[in-house]
């Protein structure tokens, strides 16, 4: 009895996308977030599989990918970072599209160093104990001491100070700056008051150079802050528009580089971040 094929999909049909890895599923899951960015249009449905290091484990992933395919009448896409041979050739052959982010890349590497790969499981992660693990802690708590300008002690230390008005993206990336790349990152509200003074909040003029401006489109502005205080004074967008423009102005007038975190992902912002105060990511 012939095969049967699940029917070709529709560009509007939602696509199911595994992410599958022996660790966190972090790196799938960014390149797979890259690849996928470019089909504007196509809806999916992401399911992240970490921790897949036992043949049990695979037989769990073989057997939900398999479901998917049965259910949806269409292959899943899978993005792979499984080292382990036998794991990965498990959930190779799973009814689902398969994109193996580690042979693609370790065939042609062990080709050009002329050495063999270790394919040893978790070897990305393994900074427990390491210099470079304590400097990204460090850093953390060094952007949590200082988010929304809650202290002004040790902002020598900073590497960069992010201002903006209140839920314009600023704690989200300066925690994204330090758990990614080990920057200290601190991040300072500008506020009303410091519109009618038309001046920088007193303890940032001495740290100028460090400063970076994050700003949003004040109709976005006005639905984040409404998720956070409906029907207030604080999220009408006639105030949304005031506080934005007065920040911009400000930013212009005291010469601070800046961008709109509007349509940006925190990745986009944080590579500007780096890019703009040439800052250099520590090496993990």
């Amino acid at each position: 009895m012939p095969t049967r094929h699940p029917s070709p999909p529709t560009p509007t049909a939602i696509r199911t996308v595994f992410f599958v890895s022996d660790g966190t599923g972090v790196t799938a899951e960014t390149f797979g977030h890259s690849l996928l960015a470019q089909f504007d249009g196509v809806p999916f449905k992401e399911l992240r599989m970490p921790f897949i290091d036992t043949m049990d484990k695979a037989a769990d992933v073989i057997e939900r990918i398999n479901n998917v395919a049965r259910v949806d009448h269409m292959r899943p896409i899978v993005f792979s970072t499984l080292v382990d041979p036998e794991i990965n050739y498990a959930v190779r052959c799973a009814h689902g599209l398969f994109l193996d982010m580690i042979q693609t890349f370790v065939e042609p590497l062990e080709k050009e160093l002329g050495a063999k790969s270790s394919h040893s499981i978790g070897r990305g992660h393994n900074i427990a104990d390491s210099k470079e693990y304590d400097q990204r802690i460090e850093a953390i708590n060094f952007s949590l001491a200082h988010d929304d300008g809650q202290t002004h002690g040790g902002l020598a230390d900073a590497d960069v100070i992010l201002v903006g008005v209140s839920r314009s993206g600023k704690t989200p990336t300066s925690l994204y700056l330090a758990m990614q790349y080990g920057i200290k990152a601190a991040n300072y509200p500008l506020i009303p008051e410091d519109f009618e003074r038309q001046t920088l909040p007193s303890a940032l003029p001495r740290y100028r150079n460090k400063l970076f401006g994050l700003s949003i489109a004040p109709e976005r502005l006005a639905e984040v802050r409404n998720e956070r205080r409906p029907r207030s004074q604080y999220a009408s967008l006639a105030n949304c528009r005031d506080e934005v423009a007065a920040a911009e102005a400000m930013m212009r007038r005291e010469g601070i580089r800046w961008l709109s975190s509007t349509t940006k992902s925190i990745e986009e912002i944080a590579a500007t971040v780096l890019q703009e105060v040439r800052l250099e990511p520590r090496s993990f």
